[in-house]
C-alpha cells in the first residue's frame, strides 16, 4: 500500500508565464485550448498550448489573478521556449508576456496541509487565502492535493507552514497517481492532447473559438480517429520520459511513450500514452523482452463523449 503523503513543498520544477494587460483574456483565448475568456477572476483552468498540428508544446495551470493579469504554471525546463514563442503571436494585442517566476512561489500541498474548504472543491477549482490562489488537484489514491501560488513575498498561512515537508520524489509519484501529465523537454510535439486524457480531466473546451491545432483535437474527438490514451502503470526498473513501451508480441514497433515517472515504494510508476489496443496485452519496457509493466487504475473515468 502506498504512504499517504501529508504536508508542503516548494516545486522548484514549475515556472511562471505572467500574461497582462487589457487584451490578456482575449489573447490567450486564441492561444490555449481552453476556455479563458469566461474564466472567473479567481479561477484556474488546466490547459495545453498546441501547434498548428495539434501537438503539445507545453501544459499550463492557468490562474486568473484580475481582469487583466494571468500566471500560467508550466514545467520550468519548457517555460523559456514556451514564452518565446507565444510572444511571436501577441502583435498588437496589449498583453505583456514575462517570466514571472522569481515573483511567484509555487507550493504542493497534500493531505491535511490542504485547507480544509479547499478539499471539497472540484479540481482546477481555487480557494483565496489572503493573496494566495490555492488550486485544487486530482488526488492521488485518495489523498488530497493543491497547488499554492502566491506572490514570492507572501507569508505563509500558520496551517500550512507547520506542516511537514514532503519529499520531492513523493511529490512527484502523487503527480503520476494524480494521472495528470506535465509536459517536459522530451515530449514537446508528441501528444494531441486526448493521447494524455486532457478531454477526460477537463483540459480542453470543445465550445470556445479557434485556437492553434483546434481543427486536428476537434477531429480527433469526433470522428472516433484517436488511437491512443494515457495509462498509469508500474514497472520493476526505472523508466526515463520518452522512452518507448512494447507489447511482448511485436519488438518492431513501439505502442506506447512514457510521459512522466517517479520511484515508489515498491519500484515505479509512469504515465504512459499508448495505443488503446495494445492495453490487453503484456507490456513491456524499452522492448518486448524489457521490464515487465503492470497497468494501475487512474483516479478519474475516461469520458467517451463531451
Amino acid at each position: 500500500m502506498t504512504q499517504a503523503i501529508q504536508g508542503h513543498l516548494s516545486l522548484q520544477h514549475l515556472g511562471v508565464i505572467r500574461a497582462e494587460g487589457d487584451d490578456a483574456a482575449s489573447f490567450l483565448q486564441g492561444q490555449l485550448s481552453h476556455d479563458v475568456q469566461l474564466l472567473p477572476v479567481g479561477q484556474a483552468r488546466l490547459a495545453a498550448f498546441l501547434s498548428a498540428k495539434g501537438r503539445m508544446q507545453a501544459s499550463f495551470v492557468v490562474i486568473k489573478r484580475s481582469a487583466g493579469e494571468f500566471w500560467l504554471i508550466t514545467s520550468r525546463d519548457v517555460l523559456p521556449a514556451t514564452l518565446k514563442r507565444l510572444s511571436m503571436f501577441v502583435m498588437r494585442a496589449k498583453c505583456k508576456l514575462s517570466d514571472a517566476t522569481d515573483a511567484v512561489q509555487l507550493l504542493g500541498l497534500a493531505g491535511d496541509a490542504v485547507p480544509a474548504e479547499a478539499r471539497s472543491l472540484a479540481p482546477w477549482q481555487v480557494l483565496a487565502l489572503g493573496d494566495a490562489s490555492v488550486v485544487r488537484l486530482y488526488a492521488a489514491e485518495g489523498e488530497s492535493r493543491a497547488l499554492l501560488a502566491a506572490p514570492a513575498a507572501s507569508a505563509l498561512p500558520a496551517q500550512i507552514s507547520a506542516s511537514p515537508a514532503i519529499a520531492p520524489e513523493a511529490w512527484h509519484l502523487s503527480a503520476v497517481q494524480a494521472g495528470v501529465a506535465l509536459i517536459t523537454t522530451p515530449v514537446v510535439d508528441a501528444f494531441v492532447p486526448q493521447m494524455l486524457n486532457f478531454e477526460s480531466v477537463d483540459g480542453v473546451s470543445f465550445k470556445k473559438g479557434c485556437y492553434p491545432g483546434q481543427e486536428v483535437v476537434a477531429r480527433s474527438q469526433f470522428r472516433g480517429t484517436l488511437k491512443r490514451r494515457m495509462y498509469r502503470l508500474s514497472a520493476a526498473e526505472q523508466p526515463q520520459v520518452g522512452q518507448e513501451v512494447f507489447a511482448a508480441s511485436d519488438d518492431s514497433q513501439p505502442v506506447g511513450t512514457v510521459v512522466q515517472a517517479a520511484a515508489s515504494a515498491s519500484g515505479f510508476e509512469a504515465l504512459v500514452s499508448m495505443q488503446i489496443a495494445a492495453a490487453s496485452e503484456p507490456l513491456h519496457l524499452g522492448s518486448s523482452t524489457g521490464a515487465a509493466l503492470q497497468i494501475l487504475a487512474l483516479p478519474y473515468a475516461l469520458k467517451e463523449d463531451i
